[in-house]
C-alpha cells in the first residue's frame, strides 16, 4: 500500500509557529483524508525550525468506487400529460449522465420527486493529493503571516523547497511563492551547519532515517526526549539538579534540529541575587536551563545549560558566547536590585501615580486605595483579629509598589516576586511580604493558590476591584474576547474562597464594592449588580462541573432556578460547593436514588399549589381535621419529625441527617401515593386539595434545603 511524504522547507520558522502548525495538521489532515474516503494506517506529523512534514502510510491506490443518490425535479414537472419527458427532466438526465429510463419516482414530505443512482469511480490518490497539498500548506493559521512579491499566498516564512513523494515517485506540484515558483522534487536539505549539502530522499518511508543521516531529527518528540536526557545528564555532571520547564522545553524543541546540550558558567558573585531573578533571566530571556544545588531547587550553582543547534565539537566556544550574554543580563539585574533596595518599598508608592491602570479608572495608585477598601470589607466579614487586619491593610497598600521598581520595569515577569523580596529587605513582617507575592496567585491554570490568609484576602480584593471596575465601564467579556482576563479573575475568587474555606458573603461584597464604584465614578449600581451576579453564577457552575467533576444536573440543582435560590449560592460559596459534592457522593453510593422519586413526585404536584418555599412547619400549614386517610396522619407526623433534622442542616450545613430522614420518610410517602390508603391529591373539595398540596409542598421545601430536586435527572 502506498505511502505519501510532504515536506515544506522554509527559512527559520518561529518556534511558536512550528508547534501550532503541527497541531493544526494533526487535526486537519486526517479529517481531509476521511472526507475524501482515503483510509490509511498512520499519519505522522513532523516539524523543525526549517521544515514541516507529514508522512502518510497504508494508503489505497485510489478512492473506492461509490454510489450516490441524487434528487431531481418534482415528478409532476418531469413528464407532461402524454408521459413524455419535459425539458427539466431531459436537462437533469444530461447533467447527471444517465438515461431517463434510470429515473425512479419516490414520495417525499414535499411530494413525489425524481431520483437517480450514479456509480462514481474513485479518483487516483495522486490526483487527490495534488489538490490537497496546497490546501494543507496555505490553510495554516498563525501570527504575522507573510506574503512575497506579487503572490497572494501567505505563510510564516519564505518556502524554499518542496518534497512530495508517493512511494518512490515525485508527485509533480508547483507552489506560487511570490516572485518565484517552488517546484516539488525529492531533494531536501540537511542541517545548516553539520550537513549543508542537499539530501535526496529515495522513498517516502525513508524520510526520517534519511534526514537523520543529515543531522536533522524531524520527530519533535524524539528531540524532546534527547533534550531532557542531555540536560539532566549535564546537570548531574555538575553534581546538581535542574528543572525542565514545559513551556521552555516546547520552545527549545522547535529551535533546534540536532540538539546538543552545552554547559556554561558565570561568576559566583551573581548568586547573591535572588534566585528568581537569575532563573527569570535564564529561562524567560535566554532560554537556558538553570542548575540547582539539590532537588529542592532553592539554591543555584553558577552554571547554566543551553541546547545548541550548532556543532557539538565547538561546545566550548558556544558556552563562552552564551556566558558573555548572560553575564551582561545578570549585571543589569544586579544593578537594578542594588538601586531598588536603597530605599524602602513604601517609598515607591507615589510613583504609582504615573502608571495607568485603565484610562477611565485612573492610576494604579488609585487602584491600590480601592484594594485597601475592599480588603477592609473582607476582613470585617471574616472577623479577622486586629493583627491580621493590620497585616492585610499593609499588604494591600504595598501590593503594587514593585511595579515601578527598576527590576520589574526591566523584567515584568517578576512583579510580586520582587515585591516580596523588597518588603522583607524593608523590614516588613513575613505575612505582609508573602502576601505581596501571593496576591497574584494563581498566575495561570497550573499555578498554586495563595496559602496564607493575608495573601488570600488581598488576592480577593484586587480581583474584586478589577471585576467591578471593568464591568462598571461596560467592558464585559464576550465570546473569546476577555482582554482583562475577567473570567480568570472570577474563577480565582471562587477557587481561593473554596481552597481557604473563607466564609465570605459574595453578594454583600459585590454590593459594597459596586456602591463605592458607582459613587466614585457616577455609575448606576442597580444595573451593575445583577450583571456581576450572573457572571459569578456562570463561573461557579463551570468550576463545579469542570474542576469538581459534579454532574451537570446536580450543579443545576444546587444553583436552582428562582432568584432566591441562586442568591443563596453566592451568599455562601462554601455551602454551594459542599452541597454539590455531597449530592454527587449520594448519587454515587445510591442514596440519591432512594429519595429521588419521593421528593420529585412531591415537588411536581406541589407546583399546583401556592405554598412558598420558605415554609417548613406542618403544624402551622396543615389542618389535621381535614385528614380522611391514616396515610395523611402518618405523612404529617413524618414531617413533624423531619423539621428538627432540616433545621439542624440549615444551621450546621450537615446534610447527612437530612438525607437519612428523607430516606426514612420515603415508605410513608409511597403509601400516601400508591398504597391501599392512597389519597387523591387534587380532591374536588378545595380545602382538602389545598391541605394535601401544602403537605407535599412542605416535603419539597425540606428537600430544597439541600437542593432543587426538580432540576435532577433520574439516573
Amino acid at each position: 500500500m502506498p505511502s505519501f511524504l510532504l515536506e515544506v522547507g522554509t527559512e527559520e520558522l518561529p518556534a511558536s509557529f512550528v508547534s501550532s502548525a503541527m497541531k493544526q495538521w494533526e487535526q486537519r489532515i486526517p479529517k481531509t483524508l476521511d472526507e475524501n474516503s482515503l483510509a490509511c494506517e498512520t499519519v505522522k506529523i513532523y516539524g523543525t525550525p526549517r521544515r514541516l512534514a507529514v508522512l502518510i502510510t497504508g494508503l489505497p491506490v485510489q478512492q473506492p468506487d461509490r454510489e450516490e443518490e441524487i434528487k431531481g425535479p418534482p415528478a409532476k414537472n418531469a413528464f407532461n400529460s402524454d408521459g413524455a419527458p419535459t425539458p427539466a427532466a431531459v436537462g437533469f438526465a444530461k447533467k447527471q449522465g444517465v438515461d431517463i429510463s434510470a429515473f425512479e419516482v419516490r414520495p417525499t414530505d414535499k411530494g413525489d420527486f425524481i431520483f437517480v443512482k450514479k456509480s462514481i469511480p474513485g479518483r487516483p490518490v495522486a490526483e487527490i493529493f495534488t489538490e490537497l497539498v496546497p490546501q494543507w500548506i496555505f490553510s495554516l493559521e498563525g501570527k504575522r503571516l507573510m506574503r512575497w512579491g506579487d503572490g497572494d499566498a501567505r505563510f510564516s516564512r519564505p518556502i524554499r523547497w518542496l518534497v512530495t513523494l508517493l512511494d518512490d515517485a515525485v508527485l509533480p506540484l508547483e507552489l506560487d511563492n511570490g516572485s518565484e515558483k517552488v517546484i516539488s522534487n525529492r531533494t531536501s536539505r540537511g542541517h545548516r551547519v553539520l550537513h549543508p549539502e542537499d539530501v535526496n530522499i529515495a522513498h517516502a518511508n525513508d524520510y526520517v532515517e534519511t534526514l537523520r543521516t543529515a543531522y536533522v531529527v524531524v520527530d519533535a518528540a524524539e528531540r524532546g526526549n534527547t533534550i531532557k536526557e542531555q540536560v539532566y545528564a549535564a546537570a548531574s555532571g555538575k553534581n546538581g539538579a535542574t528543572e525542565i520547564y514545559s513551556d521552555l522545553l516546547e520552545e527549545v524543541i522547535n529551535l533546534v534540529e540536532y540538539p546538543s546540550a552545552v554547559v556554561g558558567n558565570f561568576e559566583s558573585e551573581f548568586l547573591e541575587l535572588p534566585t528568581e531573578v537569575i532563573t527569570t533571566v535564564m529561562v524567560t530571556h535566554q532560554r537556558y536551563f538553570p542548575v540547582f544545588e539539590g532537588e529542592d531547587k532553592r539554591k543555584l550553582l553558577s552554571n547554566f545549560i543551553t541546547v545548541s543547534n550548532g556543532d557539538p565539537k565547538k561546545s566550548d566556544v558556544i558556552a563562552v558566547g552564551n556566558a558573555r550574554v548572560i553575564r551582561a543580563r545578570l549585571a543589569d539585574g544586579r544593578y537594578f536590585y542594588d538601586k531598588d533596595i536603597e530605599k524602602k518599598l513604601e517609598s515607591f508608592l507615589p510613583n504609582l501615580e504615573t502608571v495607568t491602570f485603565q484610562e477611565d479608572l485612573g492610576s494604579v495608585r488609585r487602584k491600590v486605595d480601592r484594594i485597601c477598601q475592599v480588603a477592609k470589607y473582607i476582613s470585617t466579614q471574616l472577623n479577622l483579629s486586629q493583627k491580621d487586619s493590620e497585616d492585610v491593610q499593609r499588604a494591600a497598600l504595598l501590593c503594587k509598589a514593585d511595579l515601578v521598581s527598576q527590576m520589574v520595569y526591566e523584567f515584568p515577569e517578576l512583579q510580586g516576586v520582587m515585591g516580596e523580596k523588597y518588603a522583607a529587605v524593608s523590614g516588613e513582617n513575613e505575612a505582609v511580604s508573602k502576601a505581596i507575592f501571593e496576591h497574584y496567585l494563581p498566575r495561570n491554570a497550573d499555578d498554586i493558590l495563595p496559602q496564607t490568609l493575608t495573601g488570600q484576602v488581598v488576592g480577593l480584593a484586587d480581583r474584586l476591584d478589577t471585576l467591578v471596575s471593568i464591568f462598571g465601564l461596560g467592558m464585559i467579556p464576550t465570546g473569546s474576547s476577555d482582554p482583562f482576563a475577567l473570567r480568570r479573575a472570577a474563577n480565582a475568587i471562587v477557587n481561593i474562597t473554596w481552597a481557604g474555606d473563607l466564609t465570605i458573603n459574595l453578594i454583600q461584597l459585590l454590593e459594597q464594592v459596586v456602591n463605592d464604584f458607582a459613587t466614585a465614578y457616577n455609575k448606576d449600581a442597580a444595573k451593575l449588580i445583577p450583571i456581576l451576579k450572573d457572571f459569578f453564577l456562570q463561573r461557579v457552575k463551570t468550576l463545579l462541573q469542570e474542576e469538581k467533576q459534579i454532574d451537570y444536573d446536580l450543579v443545576n440543582a444546587v444553583l436552582g432556578e428562582d432568584p432566591e435560590y441562586t442568591e443563596r449560592a453566592l451568599q455562601d460559596l462554601l455551602d454551594v460547593r459542599n452541597r454539590a459534592t455531597f449530592l454527587q457522593q449520594i448519587r454515587n453510593d445510591g442514596r440519591l436514588s432512594e429519595i429521588y422519586e419521593t421528593v420529585n413526585r412531591s415537588t411536581r404536584l406541589a407546583a399546583q399549589g401556592d405554598l412558598d418555599f420558605q415554609q417548613l412547619d406542618p403544624t402551622q400549614l396543615v389542618s389535621k381535621e381535614l385528614f380522611q386517610k391514616p396515610s395523611e396522619e402518618a405523612f404529617y407526623n413524618s414531617l413533624v419529625n423531619l423539621l428538627p433534622q432540616t433545621t439542624a442542616a440549615q444551621k450546621s450545613r450537615d446534610y447527612e441527617k437530612l438525607v437519612a430522614a428523607l430516606q426514612q420518610i420515603a415508605p410513608t410517602v409511597s403509601t400516601y401515593f400508591d398504597g391501599a390508603e392512597s389519597v387523591l391529591v387534587m380532591d374536588p373539595n378545595p380545602d382538602i386539595k389545598r391541605n394535601r398540596l401544602n403537605t407535599l409542598g412542605l416535603l419539597r421545601n425540606h428537600a430544597r434545603v439541600l437542593a432543587d430536586f426538580g432540576c435532577i435527572v433520574k439516573s
